[in-house]
């Protein structure tokens, strides 16, 4: 039961046994009813029996939610118990009232990775965190915010700029923030193709299974207000942040901007500008690893088998150096 009085939901997640979700009920906004989703999947069995003191926190993208459970079973089989936060109005926390994906302030995100940080701390002293594009960009951010104790943090392909030249993305950031403060629900022209969704669908050109209800094929919109907050957090990881465990930055070793479906979809990023990853990557803090995956998608753990395995091996010999043991890095 919730300080409120309304009963936190748990059961068997939509990805079926062994992975489980539970309801994290959060503080009404101006829209009402707020909540987040932490989904579940337990580390594989020792041999000694004993439950494990680690654990991975990870946080999707935008327009996205958790279904990558390649990923989440590489862990759990390195004897993590794996945890997938699905943040407020996306994926299994959108509610029938809700504007997708929209919020205002990337701090409004705070609240869930608190209580998700709260839940997975609770049992587990070694925890990574992990975030994906959008994710990427919220999860380092509240990190070096609240100056949370992890062991380290996975970034795959890290939203830390926007794309375009520079006189585009800086003429453009005061011009959203004027609009966002006079209509932040104002919708941000842009052009989506949904080659993207389209590359990873198993219904389409791809091999992976999700729901086009909360991953769109044509995304979500942008708002004003949320794009706004984006640059506000780009703007802070640029000044600096002081993150003080080991990262580790994957990301494709090209982007491309395909009009049609040819094989730059496949094997670039056709989501963000690799350049800017690579760029940005050391404003996280003093340990940082870049790593760039010739062939992957945006997403590099859904990648086509090849660099799908090479983005895994990178991640074992960095989480074998850096990760796994006693100590760790610091």
């Amino acid at each position: 039961m919730t300080a409120d009085g309304r009963s936190a939901e748990r059961g068997t997640d939509i990805l079926g046994p062994p992975y489980t979700f539970e309801t994290l009920e959060l503080p009404d906004d101006d829209e009402g009813r707020v909540v987040a989703t932490l989904v579940h999947r337990p580390a594989s069995p020792g041999t000694d029996g004993r439950r494990t003191t680690r654990a991975v926190l990870h946080v999707h993208g935008f327009a996205d939610y958790f279904f990558q459970t390649a990923y989440a079973e590489w862990w759990t089989a390195r004897g993590y118990d794996f945890y997938a936060l699905d943040l407020r109005k996306y994926g299994r926390s959108i509610l029938p009232h809700q504007t997708p994906n929209y919020i205002t302030d990337l701090t409004h995100h705070h609240p869930e990775l608190d209580l998700a940080w709260d839940r997975v701390t609770a049992g587990h002293r070694h925890v990574v965190l992990s975030g994906h594009s959008t994710g990427g960009l919220i999860v380092p951010l509240w990190a070096d915010s609240r100056r949370v104790e992890a062991r380290a943090v996975v970034l795959n392909a890290p939203w830390f700029d926007l794309q375009g030249k520079a006189w585009m993305r800086l003429g453009l950031t005061p011009l959203v923030e004027q609009v966002a403060r006079r209509a932040p629900r104002r919708i941000v022209p842009r052009t989506v193709t949904g080659l993207y969704a389209r590359s990873l669908h198993r219904d389409h050109e791809g091999e992976w299974d999700f729901d086009l209800s909360w991953k769109p094929i044509e995304s979500w919109p942008a708002y004003a207000g949320w794009l706004a907050a984006i640059r506000r957090g780009h703007a802070d990881l640029h000044r600096g942040l002081s993150l003080p465990f080991p990262a580790l930055v994957l990301s494709s070793t090209r982007s491309s901007a395909p009009t049609e479906l040819d094989e730059d979809v496949h094997s670039t990023d056709i989501v963000l500008d690799v350049e800017q990853i690579r760029r940005w990557s050391p404003a996280l803090g003093h340990h940082v690893t870049y790593v760039g995956i010739e062939g992957a998608r945006h997403d590099v753990f859904l990648s086509r088998a090849e660099p799908r395995a090479r983005a895994f091996d990178e991640l074992g010999r960095w989480a074998t150096a850096y990760v796994d043991g006693p100590g760790g890095v610091s």
